[in-house]
């Protein structure tokens, strides 16, 4: 089931199932309302996205009528997620799914937001998109990647090979708008080669976690893995990666994977793209489909927005992905 697409002129509802709204200051979200307007779009809030309890966001009971609310909108063609947090798990077994799937819309966001998509995925079939969260557009430079690619997904219908960006940032950039740090990027690197073609699911890793064992994990079997972490343990990254790739690997279905692609690893891990090729290397479970990493999603920017349900195809070096 795939959403209508945008066109200038439509409604889009800022949410906040994860992180309150409240952590974007005034000014950088005047920078990202004027984003959208720029590319014709109106920008809506919803009732409670900027209220603030112990997990840093609003009751469960105010999140869910916020989803709600947005979803039976007709004037609302698109939700997007206000930023990441902790607590969207929370929400998954008191969301409506049988209104999701008569209300159909694009919905958006990544990091905690992972959970909420893939669940609206694994429960309605409806095509969801991990992309930039609301605060995402308030990055005043670097951003015109971020922006080319949500538009090829939000307002387009046609087919796309993903390019490497030519630098990336990992700094406080809502901090320091104006004196960022950009690093070369290095690209992708094939850590296995091959060609493969899949449906796509995946997201930030040990949030797609929470979903082993329940209703709301998509299937795994003929699927295109993409995934990422942060760097929220440090130099320990490798060892809560590695981890999680195995439990991962340990879920039914992980046997008829097609393809895994890795997001970018922040600079906090401190772990070189080639210590990490090594230790994926040496995954049996790994040898025998194609494993990229170092690709522009995740928690450094600029990212490009990956439609989970929509096929993608793995061509050695070349990754495409195919619109309905």
């Amino acid at each position: 089931m795939v959403p209508n697409k945008l066109k200038k002129g439509d409604e889009i509802r800022v949410i906040a199932p994860s992180g309150s709204l409240s952590r974007l200051d005034p000014i950088n979200f005047n920078i990202a309302k004027e984003r959208f307007e720029k590319i014709g779009l109106k920008v809506s809030i919803s009732k409670n996205a900027y209220n603030v309890d112990e997990y840093s966001t609003s009751s469960v009971e105010d999140r869910i009528n916020d989803l709600h609310e947005a979803f039976k909108d007709n004037n609302v063609k698109m939700i997007i997620c206000a930023i990441g947090g902790y607590s969207v798990i929370q929400l998954l077994n008191e969301i409506d799914y049988e209104l999701i799937s008569k209300n159909p819309k694009i919905i958006i966001g990544y990091s905690d937001n992972t959970a909420l998509l893939n669940a609206i995925y694994a429960k309605t079939g409806l095509v969801t998109y991990l992309g930039p969260n609301f605060t995402d557009f308030a990055v005043k430079k670097g951003f015109d990647y971020t922006l080319d690619y949500f538009i090829k997904v939000a307002f387009g219908n046609s087919n796309f090979e993903i390019i490497d960006s030519s630098d990336f940032s990992d700094d406080k950039w809502y901090i320091h708008q104006d004196d960022r740090v950009f690093i070369k990027n290095d690209g992708r690197i094939i850590v296995n080669t091959g060609e493969a073609e899949g449906l796509i699911v995946g997201g930030n890793l040990c949030t797609l976690q929470l979903l082993q064992g329940t209703e709301y994990m998509p299937s795994l079997e003929n699927k295109i893995l993409f995934i990422e972490d942060d760097d929220l343990v440090g130099d320990t990254f490798i060892f809560e990666f590695d981890r999680n790739l195995h439990s991962l690997m340990l879920q039914p279905g992980f046997d008829k994977v097609k393809g895994l692609i890795i997001g970018r690893n922040q600079l906090g891990t401190k772990l070189s793209n080639d210590e990490f090729k090594k230790v994926l290397q040496g995954k049996k479970e790994l040898k025998n489909i194609p494993v990229i990493i170092n690709m522009d999603f995740g928690h450094t920017r600029p990212l490009f927005t990956i439609p989970i349900g929509e096929k993608c195809i793995i061509d050695k070096d070349k990754v495409t992905i195919i619109q309905s």
